[in-house]
């Protein structure tokens, strides 16, 4: 007889507890209408039951999407004509005729330099390569900047991309909350 008293405890429990739980869980479906899935909130100002409210909101779900062509379940960036980024010059060109410079300058140079020293041969030939090597410095330090700068308006454009696609799906969100909202308040319902 203990042993029965003991179950029935144990079952009594386990019933409560399961209730509880089910109990825990009916407002937050109830909660949970397609008003609310599109962020907004509607009061049945003409005392609508809640059946009534929910075919009105699919109602107004099928006529708000008809008239502004946007599923709000499935919004999507609308295509905007892409602007490239300028491109950078050909760091082959650039870097070419600053070797050349720098190769040129260093022969000047040595040429005024030997001649002081006696041999305008030897002192050109010895400006040419300080020169050359001098360009060359300078084409690789010009590149890798031209290469950050060109990271950077990559990442810029990226950016700006972004962001116009948050406001093109933010502008259709509000545009067809807009359009259920009018539906829903011809109904006799108040949305905010």
């Amino acid at each position: 007889m203990v042993r029965q008293h003991a179950w029935l405890s144990v079952g009594s429990l386990l019933a409560v507890l399961v209730s509880t739980s089910v109990c825990a869980q009916a407002p937050a479906a109830a909660n949970s209408t397609l008003s609310s899935s599109l962020g907004l909130f509607v009061f049945p100002a003409k005392n609508q039951s809640s059946e009534k409210q929910a075919g009105d909101e699919w109602a107004c779900f099928g006529w708000a999407k008809s008239q502004t062509g946007t599923d709000p379940l499935n919004i999507k960036p609308q295509a905007a004509a892409a602007s490239a980024p300028a491109s950078a010059p050909s760091s082959s060109s650039s870097t070419a005729g600053t070797v050349a410079k720098g190769t040129i300058g260093g022969a000047v140079a040595g040429t005024a330099i030997g001649a002081i020293a006696g041999n305008t041969g030897k002192g050109a030939a010895i400006g040419a390569t300080v020169g050359l090597l001098g360009g060359a410095g300078v084409a690789k330090k010009n590149s890798d900047q031209a290469k950050a700068q060109q990271q950077l308006a990559q990442q810029q454009a990226s950016d700006a991309a972004q962001q116009q696609a948050e406001a093109s799906v933010a502008q259709q969100k509000a545009t067809y909350n807009k359009a259920f909202s009018a539906c829903m308040e011809g109904k006799g319902y108040t949305v905010k």
